[in-house]
């Protein structure tokens, strides 16, 4: 079953060049997913296509309009016969890792929207939304990067698109841990040599040592996600 992502955009060629590239890139022509940009400013009907506005209560900066983006949800679920789970990338919003994604790869249609300037009118938070979701604790200029991460964490774990060797399964995250060290041809460069296990064809030893690596470098690196291990292991 085909993924499709709708991404409401004012900027559409910072998702499409983005699509094209790499593994997301591999899904498309594959088939696997969809991904369409829907630009609010083609929802407007004045002549300078103003899709933002003033604050009320003053302040800095514009705020996107509801009725625009409202427009734009609305061909999209008449379009698509369906209305998709709608998703506001939002620095307020819960924050993505790895057990979400595996969640919004269980959904077939999810709708993508970027905001920009001081963000979103609140009232189509509140009616349109299902889910406000960050990617960090940090604030971008639009949410158009966060959406290609959101498309490229789900893309992956859907079937077929990923090589063996490029298993979402030996993923960071996957399993509460961070990815063991990896290395490759030659054996030594300027004097570091890949460690002897792996050159030894002991595939047990081999992953009795990624295993303890991982752990290790869990402890030490993100000692917030080993904690939330253990509480989760208890």
């Amino acid at each position: 079953m085909k993924m499709i992502f709708d991404v409401i955009t004012l900027f559409p060629e910072l998702i499409e060049g983005y699509c094209e590239l790499g593994v997301v890139g591999r899904a498309h022509q594959k088939g696997s997913i969809e991904t369409r940009c829907w630009n609010p400013r083609q929802y407007t009907t004045d002549i300078h296509h103003t899709v933002d506005d003033r604050p009320y209560g003053g302040g800095p900066g514009m705020v996107m309009k509801y009725q625009p983006l409202k427009d734009a949800f609305d061909e999209i679920k008449e379009t698509r016969a369906a209305r998709g789970f709608r998703i506001y990338l939002s620095p307020r919003g819960r924050l993505l890792d790895q057990q979400l994604v595996q969640t919004l790869s269980e959904q077939s249609h999810i709708v993508l929207l970027c905001g920009r300037y001081e963000g979103v009118d609140e009232r189509i938070i509140d009616s349109e939304i299902d889910l406000e979701l960050s990617i960090g604790d940090y604030v971008l200029s639009g949410g158009e990067l966060a959406a290609n991460v959101v498309i490229d964490s789900v893309a992956r774990l859907l079937p077929d698109v990923l090589s063996n060797h490029e298993s979402f399964e030996q993923d960071s995250f996957s399993n509460g841990l961070l990815d063991c060290p990896h290395y490759t041809r030659p054996e030594e460069i300027n004097g570091m040599r890949v460690p002897d296990v792996l050159l030894s064809g002991n595939h047990k030893n081999i992953a009795k040592w990624r295993t303890e690596r991982s752990i290790a470098d869990t402890q030490e690196r993100r000692p917030d996600l080993w904690e939330k291990l253990n509480l989760h292991t208890k």
